[in-house]
């Protein structure tokens, strides 16, 4: 009989346990976020500025709830970065499922914001109401990054709760591997959506190298 579950229910340890999961903390393994970052010109960082302020805004008026962060923050950050434009498009809730190899395990969920370039998944975002720590998604975005129909290829990933921002690489050979980023703040001095943009830009380019 096969079980159903829930990508939500999925954590991290079952991922280890059923796929033989392991994260890699070198530095190497995952140079992409650090490495030939384009520059950004003055008018995205003022879009950026702008974005920031929003969310000042936003978290004197309490609860931001995980669609408000998709609109005010993910979106904008898409946008600026050029991804609803071709060669990119974008799949919002995409509906995917995972089986376990002995095929006893289905592991069912929905993607919250899927960026695609000739069917080379560029980026899954995974979007938290603020409450939650982005530990929290870690599960869930891997879970749908090891549904990707491309395993030949790197799947990139992003985790935000509108606050902090995480980049997920994800690997899959005989032994899928991950790693993370550092994690990025919205409301730390300065603002750090400019590194945040400068490593969806890099990330998006990759498929067409």
């Amino acid at each position: 009989m096969v079980e159903t579950l829930k990508a939500q229910r999925i954590d991290l340890r079952y991922l280890i346990d059923n796929f033989g999961l392991q994260r890699i903390r070198d530095d190497q393994f995952f140079g992409e976020w650090q490495t030939n970052l384009p520059e950004l010109t003055d008018i995205e960082k003022q879009e950026l500025d702008r974005v920031q302020e929003g969310y000042f805004n936003l978290v004197e008026y309490p609860p931001l709830l995980e669609n408000v962060v998709k609109l005010t923050i993910v979106s904008p950050l898409l946008f600026i970065a050029g991804l609803y434009l071709s060669p990119f498009h974008i799949k919002a809730e995409k509906s995917l499922e995972i089986r376990a190899e002995d095929e006893s395990v289905v592991i069912e969920g929905r993607i919250d914001i899927l960026v695609l370039r000739q069917n080379f998944w560029v980026t899954v975002i995974e979007s938290k109401q603020t409450v939650f720590s982005i530990e929290e998604g870690l599960a869930q975005i891997l879970t749908y990054m090891l549904a990707d129909p491309n395993p030949e290829t790197p799947t990139f990933g992003m985790i935000t709760n509108g606050v902090n921002f995480r980049f997920v690489k994800l690997v899959r050979e005989a032994t899928p591997k991950y790693a993370l980023s550092d994690e990025f703040v919205i409301d730390n001095r300065g603002n750090e959506l400019y590194s945040v943009l400068k490593i969806i830009k890099r990330l998006s380019q990759l498929g067409g190298e």
